[in-house]
């Protein structure tokens, strides 16, 4: 989808494409993303393979560039996509229906630059963090997110929303093992720093000056016995006794922040 292309050009082959409604449920096989970011990032994703786009003529025309002449595209009124999503999603007239990403290896992120953080997630499961954990890992810089295939949402469009288009950015690393990942990545010589609201210790006072993976565990529960073991140290956030804990996508973009004017410091 290339950028600077006349939209009159897009509208135009959107205007010969029938209208119509889809079953909502994405085809066996396939996701649904919503929204202008998130659809916008994924039209612009090599790696996707898309399916169809159900949009509005405002949604086209939110749009910047121009969809291939043959792309699989009808138009729909806004009650027509509201069928196709999750109830109440700000589809914002735009709703896609594509293959999922194709599984990443951990390696591949550890042969990568050091210098970038990673962020290991245990059992965190809620689609909306997830998804706002990826956002802040592309702003920034994170080399990928590691989560267990068992323990954490599928690809989807409320992560897609979430994201804001950092689903398409941010390499997703799901492993079998987490405790086996952890132990892949200290052997990469990255710190393996966990987050616990019961650390002694302060995130600033024990973050190291080389590569680092941040390590989040699941409101309420926090981390694992096991995953917590396989942290190098356990640090907290200096937040006021008013407030018990932070948003797990919260505390995960302030560590990044952290990780990122320390990088810029030295």
């Amino acid at each position: 989808m290339a950028k600077g292309k006349d939209k009159k050009a897009l509208r135009g082959r959107a205007g010969r494409m029938q209208g119509g409604r889809g079953s909502g449920k994405a085809a066996k096989g396939h996701v649904r993303l919503w929204g202008r970011h998130a659809v916008q990032a994924a039209l612009m994703n090599p790696r996707r393979q898309h399916r169809k786009l159900w949009a509005t003529r405002e949604g086209i025309e939110s749009l910047d560039g121009e969809l291939p002449a043959d792309f699989p595209l009808e138009y729909a009124e806004v009650t027509d996509l509201a069928r196709l999503v999750a109830k109440d999603a700000p589809h914002q007239g735009l709703v896609l229906e594509c293959y999922p990403l194709e599984d990443l290896l951990l390696a591949d992120v550890l042969d990568g630059d050091p210098s970038r953080p990673i962020i290991v997630l245990d059992q965190v499961t809620d689609p909306h963090n997830v998804g706002a954990l990826l956002r802040s890992a592309a702003a920034f810089n994170a080399a990928a997110i590691v989560t267990q295939d068992r323990h954490a949402p599928p690809e989807g469009g409320v992560i897609g929303k979430s994201a804001s288009g950092a689903l398409e950015v941010v390499p997703w690393i799901r492993v079998v093992n987490l405790s086996r990942a952890l132990e892949d990545i200290a052997e990469a010589g990255y710190w393996r720093l966990g987050l616990a609201g019961e650390a002694e210790a302060e995130f600033a006072e024990a973050l190291p000056a080389g590569p680092v993976a941040i390590v989040l565990g699941a409101e309420g529960e926090g981390m694992r016995h096991n995953v917590a073991q396989h942290c190098d140290a356990l640090a907290r956030l200096p937040i006021s006794e008013a407030m018990e804990s932070l948003n797990v996508s919260n505390a995960g973009a302030i560590a990044l922040y952290a990780v990122a004017t320390r990088t810029t410091g030295e």
